[in-house]
């Protein structure tokens, strides 16, 4: 069993290194793409009684899915005709500039270290698709103390002002303070956990932790479930919170 764990995790850092698949417009009409699809719906259902445009995208640990998660569920909101950021928030181990082919020199670091500087100016189009992206730009000293400043107070109310839906693409909760912070200043987390790799006691203390800063847990992605299928290594499900 920890044999295959570690090798499972092995395959998933090469993986990541190498940047992640946006699987929903490469098979639009797969099962995987069908499974974000699915995510989206209850996400929506999750905002019937509340304006969600803020996302935190978040695990209890490094590569359980969470990018992957990230970049697709944006990309199918884009699907509704609605405009979409996709903000790589992780400053410390960035992925959206490999996963899109983008340029890192500068982003969200370069808006937050320069107030002068224009948002549209930073912000990227991604090819052949709806979606937009901000990268995470320079990896600087302080990330933690960048998110929690007021600086970045005004970027988010301004991103909801310019776009319909914010996904913030995070460091794992149990790692760094980094997405405890924008848990609380966001209007929703959602929670990835990868079978075979998540660990009971991080996902339960992850779990608190959000819970300590009043985090909106809109639901958990549960996923490399696998299944007798063509794309059994991708199984995604998703769950409310109260229900996982």
């Amino acid at each position: 069993m920890f044999k295959s764990s570690r090798k499972k995790i092995k395959q998933l850092d090469s993986q990541q290194r190498k940047g992640l698949s946006l699987i929903s417009k490469l098979r639009p009409k797969s099962v995987i793409a069908e499974q974000y699809r699915t995510i989206r719906t209850n996400i929506q259902f999750s905002m019937v009684d509340r304006d969600v445009k803020s996302i935190v995208m978040t695990s209890s640990g490094p590569w359980e899915g969470k990018s992957t998660t990230s970049a697709n569920l944006a990309s199918v909101f884009t699907d509704q005709g609605k405009r979409v950021l996709l903000v790589d928030a992780g400053l410390r181990k960035p992925t959206v500039q490999r996963t899109f082919g983008l340029s890192n020199v500068e982003g969200l670091t370069t808006l937050l270290s320069e107030p002068d500087r224009k948002i549209d100016e930073v912000i990227q189009h991604v090819t052949g698709t709806e979606l937009h992206a901000l990268t995470s730009g320079p990896i600087p000293p302080n990330p933690s103390e960048l998110l929690n400043s007021n600086r970045m107070n005004g970027l988010m109310k301004r991103f909801e002002e310019m776009y319909d839906i914010i996904i913030y693409d995070m460091p794992p909760v149990t790692s760094v303070t980094d997405a405890q912070i924008m848990a609380a200043k966001s209007d929703g987390v959602v929670f990835v956990i990868r079978h075979g790799v998540a660990k009971k006691d991080s996902v339960l203390n992850a779990k608190e932790l959000l819970e300590m800063v009043n985090a909106n847990i809109l639901g958990v992605v549960f996923n490399g479930v696998e299944k007798k299928t063509d794309y059994s290594y991708y199984g995604y499900g998703y769950t409310n919170e109260g229900e996982a």
